[in-house]
């Protein structure tokens, strides 16, 4: 399976430390935020989508959820 090294903290810009942090505060797992940040294009468009999208704003957030959890459990991700 494939790996994408994982930036530490002093390799993310300014913004995305910050997001990293505030995730890793909250008791959430920034990996994926980590992973995108390798390419800040992505990484900016990715957020413009995916914070309305999941906040239940285009589908209900249980329903996000749900498909989240199944997705992962197809991939076998224990997330």
């Amino acid at each position: 399976m494939t790996r994408i090294r994982l930036p530490a903290d002093d390799e993310l810009d300014e913004s995305t430390l910050a997001r990293v942090q505030a995730i890793e505060r909250a008791g959430g797992d920034s990996s994926t935020t980590r992973g995108i940040s390798h390419c800040q294009e992505l990484f900016d468009d990715y957020f413009r989508f995916y914070a309305p999208a999941r906040k239940g704003r285009a589908v209900d957030e249980a329903l996000i959820e749900l498909v989240r959890l199944k997705i992962a459990r197809l991939n076998d991700c224990f997330t």
